[in-house]
């Protein structure tokens, strides 16, 4: 489920942002699964929020590269 970083830069940036916005749904849904009582398996809240990093990191690296500020 680990996505590795020299995949993620053989993206584009509204490729980025789509699983950005995947991870993010993600992320709300285990939320909602923890607070409802159900089972959930706690090593993925680590790992959408790592994910989430490693995005966010390549977008910032990207817009810099292309001089577009955020």
């Amino acid at each position: 489920m680990k996505v590795k970083a020299v995949e993620l830069r053989k993206k584009s940036l509204i490729e980025l942002r789509q699983e950005m916005q995947a991870l993010l749904r993600e992320q709300f849904n285990l939320r909602m699964q923890r607070g409802a009582g159900s089972a959930v398996r706690t090593h993925l809240f680590k790992t959408v929020r790592r994910n989430i990093a490693r995005i966010n990191t390549l977008l910032q690296e990207k817009q810099t590269t292309e001089g577009k500020p955020s």
